[in-house]
């Protein structure tokens, strides 16, 4: 069933929110995929249930779509009270003290969160291999990756442990996980879903987003996460680009000039590593999550916490981070990414000003093998090629299953101008 579906079903009385987040939590502990690093304990999820269960039997929660719905979230985004470790040995038994915004609005909305999902170390993977709770793998073939940095969530979802989740994206980690997986993941416009309590990776480019199998649920999530928010100054209200279109015009990705595809990718990883670098500083051993446990000095503990607290994927990036914000490279390097940044954005608008929508494919290919793309960390970076351009602009994108190959799923991409999500959704479920 969809999540709307078991929604109506839990409101006529049909089931029961115990019912339906008990045989969820049976699935996750039993899933396959290593899809989980954390599964809710029974009783804490049983006791949630039975709250949202009073609250939908007395009306109050007549008004949400999505009441009742067992959700899994991506293990970056904080949960009062549940252990949140953005696949890291550096936060492995941290325990955030207040919850994210979305997190806030989920539990609002009467929906039953039964676990934290897998992912890339802080986000910074193509194929969720990078985690310390080791990878996520594909439903479809467990000799092949989920998908990253989001592919916990894609997982969950694609092999029916929960039929809705909530992934995080900076250069692909809702979309390419999604087409991996063969479910559709929503990256929206940025700024429409408020980040706080999203762990940071790259800040200009975060975005949390929605995972479904259905249009219509992507659709009934994303109205309950979005939205302006005062604890994130980067948040907005504005979604001009949902206006009624009679005549849908879609360009074709291979009939567009882009001339900057090309330096989308360097110009990214600059810019989200020097991000990154600055980011993760505060994980030094000092005021929580990992620290080493000898050392001779406070600079030896800053050394050693880094060096044990971090994954390879993790220190590289960082590293490459520090270098291109250093003294007599930052002009060279990080400022040069800004400048073609703005000039791809150039190139989107211009395309826009013909199309309504932009069709291009979401990955460069089929679920990599394990192994794959993780031992080849310069592979890894040009398989984010079509998703990577989206994040610098910070345009809405929409991956969905369109074809597979040898029995694994290929997705395609739906890119609209800024606030333009509830059209690409329409699009997608008048096409599919």
């Amino acid at each position: 069933m969809t999540a709307l579906e078991i929604a109506k079903r839990i409101k006529n009385r049909e089931i029961s929110v115990e019912e339906v987040v008990l045989e969820a939590i049976r699935k996750a502990e039993g899933d396959s995929c290593n899809a989980f690093i954390t599964v809710c304990e029974s009783e804490q999820v049983i006791n949630r249930a039975r709250e949202v269960q009073a609250r939908i039997d007395s009306g109050e929660l007549d008004g949400s779509a999505l009441a009742g719905v067992p959700i899994a979230i991506k293990d970056n985004i904080c949960t009062k009270g549940i252990r949140t470790t953005c696949g890291s040995k550096m936060l492995e038994n941290y325990i955030p003290s207040y919850s994210a915004t979305v997190v806030e609005k989920l539990d609002e909305a009467g929906l039953v969160i039964i676990g934290k999902t897998n992912m890339d170390e802080f986000g910074m993977g193509s194929t969720t291999e990078t985690s310390f709770f080791g990878p996520v793998l594909n439903p479809n073939d467990s000799t092949r990756v989920a998908g990253g940095s989001s592919g916990g969530s894609a997982a969950a979802v694609a092999a029916g442990i929960v039929p809705i989740a909530l992934g995080s994206d900076t250069g692909g980690s809702i979309r390419q996980p999604a087409a991996h997986c063969g479910v559709m993941g929503l990256k929206p416009t940025y700024g429409t879903v408020s980040r706080y309590g999203l762990v940071a990776y790259a800040s200009s480019m975060d975005q949390i987003g929605p995972i479904a199998t259905d249009e219509d649920d992507l659709i009934a999530l994303y109205d309950i996460i979005k939205g302006p928010d005062k604890k994130d100054s980067t948040s907005v209200s504005i979604e001009d680009g949902n206006k009624e279109i009679k005549e849908l015009k879609i360009g074709r990705f291979e009939d567009l000039d882009f001339k900057l595809l090309d330096y989308a990718v360097p110009a990214y990883y600059i810019i989200a590593c020097s991000e990154a670098s600055s980011n993760l500083a505060r994980f030094d051993g000092v005021k929580y999550g990992f620290r080493a446990s000898e050392y001779d000095n406070l600079r030896d503990m800053y050394d050693k916490t880094f060096d044990e607290g971090f994954g390879e994927e993790v220190k590289r990036r960082i590293r490459l981070g520090e270098f291109t914000l250093s003294h007599g490279f930052y002009d060279q390097y990080y400022l040069k990414a800004c400048k073609v940044r703005r000039l791809i954005h150039d190139e989107f608008k211009k395309a826009f000003e013909k199309y309504d929508v932009i069709l291009m494919p979401t990955t460069t290919g089929i679920a990599p093998k394990l192994g794959e793309l993780s031992s080849d960390p310069i592979s890894m970076y040009k398989s984010d090629l079509y998703t990577v351009p989206i994040n610098l602009v910070g345009l809405p994108a929409l991956s969905l299953p369109c074809d597979n190959k040898d029995g694994l799923p290929i997705g395609v991409q739906l890119v609209g101008d800024h606030f333009s999500e509830k059209m690409l959704l329409r699009t997608a479920g008048a096409i599919r």
